[in-house]
């Protein structure tokens, strides 16, 4: 199977089936010459990443850049390097949630945020021509080291928490960092921050001990080793740490719709009032808690560019998506599962509680997510058919569809990271999201094989 997806949000693939070295240097080489100058370049831990990195570096040589490795970095670290030094643009090499054989590279703007998306089909465009304008032999350009972007990332959200309140509470906390690039960060974050710190999973060779989407039923462990060591809380991250997901004081994860809700309560509650932003098929329960302080509530296509891009445009205060991702614009418009975890410990120190205490407060939605394949599957006649259901108040084609059932809703989306539909059910139970789940799936299934 050829897995190559690229896209305007970046290109990614099985890596020796479709992803290959010679794709990631022709698309290194074209970002290079839309962006001449400085370019940094991180990457997670993955075992494909020191090949994939040579591969970066030829290309963006070739157009006369200059280079510069910051060496395994997580995500939001690179991008708020980009945005705080004189660099013309970043390249990251991490597959993130995905499973250890994918990997992909993506697309850092100056202003650390990612490609927009008709930047991002200006490079797929210039990619396709091959007509890519070569340095000649005096105008090649050079890599050079610099290992300041964890450190400088670790400063900064040292500025935006209330560091003596979090410290006075020495909390016990656990890491999962799924052996990714957040092993090289959160780990000292979290003892700069006073805390008793449990390791887990945090050696960052790339062999990852779990499937690195943090997601409830991939934290087993971590909610063992919670309650084994009656912690205060655990945090996991994916492999280039730009998202978190909690598990409580007794153990239990919690869904990754919650921390997104958890910070914007916060934030909210104990900084600032403004808008927030999110995505259209993040959880009703971002969207009461925004209402619950009298606030505006923004929802955008899927994607965090979509999201970041809304929030500098509008001056959100807050704003992420449901799978983890926190956006804090104090410290940058990008997805940081880092900062998370500050916000979250000064969300508990200063209300003196526990993360259990503080998730009864919220209003509680059962949400149901599936994937099917979606080789072969036409879209478009699906909408059709659902228009002709549905009254138009009841439907949303922002990204996807989005259908408002009498009790809940669905959402259905063609993914842009990986070759498969998404389904979304959320309702107030789970009899109910399972019940509008299936319908969901029948319906699909009618459209199967329509696709050309």
């Amino acid at each position: 199977m050829n897995s190559l997806m690229i896209s305007p949000s970046g290109v990614r693939g099985i890596v020796g089936k479709g992803l290959t070295p010679e794709v990631i240097s022709e698309l290194a080489s074209a970002f290079g010459s839309l962006r001449p100058g400085k370019i940094l370049v991180g990457y997670d831990t993955r075992t494909s990443n020191q090949m994939f990195k040579y591969a970066v570096f030829s290309g963006l040589l070739s157009v006369g850049c200059h280079a510069i490795d910051v060496g395994i970095c997580p995500t939001p670290s690179l991008q708020l390097m980009v945005k705080d030094t004189d660099a013309k643009g970043g390249i990251v090499i991490t597959g993130s949630h995905n499973p250890v054989e994918w990997n992909a590279l993506k697309f850092i703007r100056d202003d650390g945020l990612f490609l927009y998306p008709e930047e991002g089909e200006e490079l797929i465009r210039l990619y396709k021509r091959g007509n890519i304008p070569r340095a000649g032999w005096n105008k090649i350009g050079k890599v050079s080291f610099d290992d300041q972007a964890v450190a400088h990332h670790l400063q900064s959200i040292l500025r935006v928490v209330n560091v003596n309140e979090i410290r006075n509470k020495k909390f016990k906390v656990v890491i999962d960092a799924c052996n990714g690039a957040a092993s090289v960060i959160s780990p000292v974050l979290l003892e700069k921050l006073g805390c008793q710190v449990i390791r887990l999973n945090c050696k960052p060779d790339g062999i990852f001990p779990r499937p690195p989407e943090p997601v409830p039923e991939n934290l087993e462990e971590l909610s063992k080793v919670v309650k084994e060591h009656q912690a205060d809380i655990g945090f996991a991250h994916d492999a280039d740490a730009d998202r978190l997901v909690l598990v409580s004081e007794q153990g239990e994860p919690l869904s990754e719709e919650y921390t997104l809700a958890i910070v914007t309560r916060f934030v909210l509650k104990e900084k600032t009032k403004g808008p927030v932003v999110t995505n259209i098929c993040t959880s009703q329960t971002v969207e009461d808690v925004v209402k619950e302080f009298g606030c505006q509530i923004i929802r955008t296509k899927v994607g965090d560019i979509h999201v970041s891009r809304k929030m500098k445009d509008c001056g959100a205060v807050i704003g992420g998506e449901g799978n983890g991702g926190v956006i804090f614009p104090s410290l940058n418009y990008a997805r940081d599962g880092i900062v998370s975890i500050a916000l979250i410990l000064n969300y508990l120190a200063a209300e003196n509680r526990t993360i259990s205490s503080i998730c009864e407060e919220l209003p509680r939605y059962y949400m149901i997510k599936k994937k099917i394949e979606s080789q072969g599957f036409n879209f478009e006649l699906l909408k059709e058919e659902v228009i002709k259901r549905f009254e138009s108040e009841d439907l949303d084609f922002l990204d996807g569809m989005k259908i408002k059932l009498p009790k809940g809703w669905v959402h259905i989306r063609p993914s842009g990271t990986e070759p498969v539909l998404r389904l979304i059910s959320e309702a107030e139970n789970s009899e109910i999201a399972g019940k509008n789940l299936k319908w969901a799936l029948e319906l699909i299934e009618r459209f199967k094989g329509e696709g050309k």
